[in-house]
C-alpha cells in the first residue's frame, strides 16, 4: 500500500511550490524568490497534475489509517478538487485585475525579520523581476474585467508603489553587498516602470469594464461545497441564517431596551440604543491607541477566565498596508505555522484620506469603542491571534492541516471568540448590543453571499438590507457590498463556522475548557466532531 504520508506531504510540498506567495506567508522559504505563475496555460496544467494526486490519494486504503490522518486526507482530497475547480471554472487571471497584484508576496517578505536582510532582498528581487513580466501577462490575458475589480486594483494600486519604492529601500539599506544592491536597485526601477504602466492600463480599461463579477447559481453552489468543506449546502445555510436573523433581532431590541428604556417600538429602541454607543468612537489618530488598550484589557479577561490556555506568542498591532485597503476594516496576518520566531500582526484600516468627513464619521460610528473590543476579541484575543497560535503546535501526521487550514473553524471560532468575551462581561451592556450586532452581520454576511453570487441582488438592495435589518452604518453597508462583489463564499464562512461551532459546543455542553476543541489544528468542524468523539 502506498505511504498516506508521503504522499500527502509531496502534495503539499507541490501545492506551496505552485503558489510561492502563500508558502512564504506560511513561513517555507524554498520558494521566496518566485512567484506564482498565473497564465491560463499553468492553469490547466495545473488542473492536470492535481487529478494526478487525486489518483495518488485515491489509492490509499483509508481504513487502515488512523483518525488523525483519516482527517488529512479529506482535507487534501477536498483541496485538490478546489484546485482543479479554480483552474477550470474561475481562471480568475482571465478575468480580475486583483490577481496580478504582487503587494502580498512582497509583504510578507518585507515585514518578517526571521531571515537576514541579504536572504530577504534576494528573495524580493526574484520577485521584483517577476513584475513586468506579469503586467505583460495581465496586459495580453484580461478581458473585460468587472468595474468593481478595476476600481479595487486602482485603489491598491499607489499601496504596490510604496511597498516596491520605499519598503525595498529599507531592506537595500540594511545590505552592504554592493552587487545585490545593484541588482535590487535595477529590479526595484524595472518593477516601478512595469507596475505604473498598469496602473494606466486599469485607468483606460474603466470605462468599458462591464464583466460580471457574479458566479452564477451552479458555481456559487460547487465553491460553497469545496471552499467551506461543510455538509451545508447553500439552501441550507440560507434557511438558518434567515431563522438566525429573527432571533438576533429579538435579543438586541431585548439589550437595547436595558440600556435606554423600554419606550417605543424595537427598531426605536435598537436606533437609540446604537446612537447612544456610537458616541464614544476613535478616529484615524486615536483608533490604534484604543485597539492597543483593548487588547491589553481582553488578554487579562482571557487569561483570568480558566477557559484557555493561552500561548504566550508576540504580535503586533499596526495599520492596514494601503495596498491591502478596500476589503475589511482589520486582518489578522498569522506567524507561519513553518516559521520559528515570526510575529503575527493584528492589522487595523483606517479611513482614507480622500474620504468626505461624513463617510468617515459613518465609519468609525460602526467601528467605535464597544465595536472595537469587538474586532479586537475576534482577530486577536481570544480569536485568531491564540487560536492561530494553538494551532501551530499541532503536530499532525502530516503537513496538511498546517498549510490548509479551514475557513469556516477559523472565522467561526473567531465569532464565537466574540460572543466569550461579552459573556464574560467585558464592557457591559455597550458591547453586549456590538456582540449581538456583529453576529448580525456575520449572519447577513452568508445572505448576503448567496444573494450576490447566486442571485441578481443589486447594490441599493444589499444596501437596503444591511442597513436596515443589520443596523449598520452606511460607510460600513457599502464597504461589505464591494467585499462581497470582491469575493466569493468567503462571506459565509463566519455564520457557517459559527453554526457549526455552535452545534458542536451543544453536545459538548457543559465546556470547562476549550483546549481540547483548539487541540488539533484548524480542521473542518465536521471532521474535528469526529476527533472529539
Amino acid at each position: 500500500m502506498a505511504d498516506f504520508q508521503t504522499i500527502a506531504d509531496a502534495t503539499v510540498d507541490e501545492l506551496l511550490e505552485l503558489a510561492p506567495e502563500d508558502a512564504t506567508s506560511l513561513g517555507d522559504h524554498r520558494f521566496d524568490d518566485r512567484v506564482s505563475d498565473r497564465s491560463l496555460a499553468s492553469a490547466e496544467a495545473t488542473a492536470q497534475r492535481m487529478r494526478v494526486r487525486q489518483r495518488e490519494l485515491a489509492s490509499i486504503d483509508l481504513a487502515q489509517l488512523d483518525p488523525e490522518s483519516r482527517v488529512d486526507a479529506a482535507v487534501l482530497a477536498n483541496q485538490l478538487e478546489l484546485e482543479i475547480f479554480s483552474a477550470e471554472e474561475i481562471r480568475a487571471p482571465g478575468w480580475n485585475p486583483l490577481a496580478y497584484n504582487p503587494g502580498d508576496g512582497l509583504f510578507s517578505l518585507l515585514s518578517q525579520r526571521t531571515q537576514p536582510a541579504e536572504v530577504r532582498l534576494r528573495g524580493l528581487c526574484g520577485r521584483l523581476e517577476a513584475i513586468p513580466g506579469m503586467v505583460e501577462l495581465a496586459l495580453k490575458q484580461l478581458e473585460n474585467p468587472p468595474r468593481v475589480h478595476v476600481e479595487t486594483a486602482l485603489q491598491q494600486h499607489p499601496g504596490v508603489v510604496n511597498l516596491v519604492r520605499d519598503e525595498v529601500d529599507r531592506v537595500i539599506a540594511e545590505v552592504t553587498d554592493p552587487l545585490l544592491r545593484g541588482r535590487a536597485e535595477r529590479a526595484q526601477t524595472e518593477a516601478l516602470s512595469a507596475w505604473q504602466r498598469f496602473g494606466v492600463h486599469l485607468e483606460e480599461s474603466l470605462e468599458s469594464a462591464q464583466g460580471d463579477f457574479r458566479l452564477g447559481e451552479k458555481r456559487f453552489a460547487q465553491k460553497l461545497r469545496l471552499a467551506l468543506h461543510s455538509p451545508l449546502d447553500p439552501k441550507e445555510v440560507l434557511r438558518r441564517a434567515n431563522a438566525r436573523l429573527e432571533t438576533l433581532t429579538a435579543e438586541l431590541a431585548e439589550a437595547a431596551g436595558e440600556l435606554v428604556g423600554g419606550t417605543g417600538s424595537d427598531q426605536e429602541r435598537i436606533r437609540r440604543a446604537l446612537d447612544q454607543v456610537a458616541e464614544s468612537r476613535p478616529d484615524n489618530r486615536t483608533v490604534l491607541s484604543q485597539a492597543q488598550k483593548a487588547l491589553g484589557e481582553l488578554t487579562e479577561v482571557v487569561q483570568a477566565s480558566g477557559l484557555f490556555t493561552v500561548p504566550d506568542d508576540p504580535y503586533d498591532l499596526e495599520v492596514v498596508p494601503e495596498f491591502m485597503r478596500g476589503m475589511a476594516s482589520a486582518f489578522c496576518m498569522p506567524a507561519g505555522p513553518f516559521e520559528e520566531g515570526a510575529h503575527s500582526k493584528v492589522l487595523v484600516a483606517p479611513t482614507p484620506d480622500d474620504w468626505p468627513t461624513e463617510r468617515a464619521e459613518s465609519f468609525y460610528r460602526e467601528i467605535n469603542s464597544a465595536m472595537l473590543v469587538m474586532l479586537m476579541a475576534h482577530e486577536a484575543m481570544p480569536g485568531h491571534v491564540m487560536q492561530l497560535a494553538v494551532s501551530r503546535r499541532f503536530q499532525g501526521p502530516t503537513k496538511v492541516r498546517a498549510a490548509l487550514a479551514n475557513g469556516p473553524f477559523v472565522e467561526g471560532w473567531a465569532c464565537h471568540a466574540e460572543r466569550i468575551v461579552e459573556e464574560l462581561g467585558l464592557g457591559g451592556l455597550e458591547v453586549r448590543t456590538q456582540q449581538i450586532k456583529v453576529q448580525l452581520r456575520s449572519t447577513m454576511n452568508a445572505i448576503l453571499d448567496a444573494a450576490v453570487h447566486a442571485g441578481g441582488m443589486e447594490e441599493e438592495e444589499a444596501i437596503a438590507l444591511m442597513v436596515g435589518r443589520g443596523f449598520q452604518e452606511p460607510a460600513e453597508a457599502q464597504g461589505k457590498w464591494r467585499r462581497a462583489c470582491l469575493s466569493s463564499a468567503q462571506l459565509s464562512t463566519y455564520f457557517v463556522g459559527y453554526t457549526e461551532l455552535q452545534d458542536l459546543f451543544d453536545r459538548l455542553a457543559p465546556i470547562t475548557s476549550y483546549d481540547e476543541v483548539l487541540a488539533h489544528g484548524s480542521p473542518p468542524v465536521s471532521l474535528l466532531s469526529e476527533l472529539l468523539g
